[in-house]
């Protein structure tokens, strides 16, 4: 799949990005073939709803200091995204001027064509050069593929916190490099 360009996310990407987003999460937390998290069926619409409808999407695109992008295959069809900002992780050394990997989700259909490797770069390119300090990531405390690959990228496991689903928590682990 050599025709697939990285470029920054757009306003109009927002319908294709959050049903990505809504379907990697899916396909990565909640089928069997993933963890197969159990979510209660509530929580789980409450954060799809947040996280990932369009009107969620737009505003999380328009967002001030935030940098989204995405994979897109030469049929236009978005395969996967990334997204980065300022730091929101409940570490005590962190600052809002720091930045944060939010999200790396690639699409199932995608998995394996290294479009993860070259959005994570793209992040971290851009996270360099706007943080006043470390980076951060947090990453499902299940998701040891991911905690490998950030640990490849000079992130260390340094705290741990919640984060909502629904009224769910997930267990999760905050990675600093730097």
């Amino acid at each position: 799949m050599t025709d697939v360009v990285i470029r920054p996310a757009r306003p109009d990407d927002a319908v294709a990005l959050g049903a990505l987003g809504h379907q990697t999460f899916l396909d990565t937390f909640v089928s069997a073939e993933g963890f197969a998290i159990p979510y209660p069926a509530g929580d789980l619409a409450i954060f799809v709803e947040e996280s990932f409808s369009p009107e969620a999407t737009r505003k999380k695109l328009a967002e001030p200091g935030a940098a989204w992008w995405v994979a897109e295959g030469g049929d236009g069809a978005l395969l996967a995204f990334a997204n980065a900002g300022p730091n929101t992780l409940p570490h005590p050394d962190a600052r809002p001027s720091h930045t944060e990997l939010r999200r790396l989700y690639v699409g199932k259909p995608a998995q394996g064509l290294g479009l993860g490797t070259r959005l994570l770069a793209q992040a971290l390119d851009w996270m360099e050069a706007h943080s006043d300090g470390p980076l951060w990531i947090g990453v499902w405390s299940g998701s040891v593929k991911a905690q490998k690959l950030y640990a490849g990228h000079g992130f260390e496991k340094v705290g741990e916190y919640q984060y909502p689903v629904g009224a769910w928590l997930d267990d999760e682990f905050i990675l600093r490099r730097g």
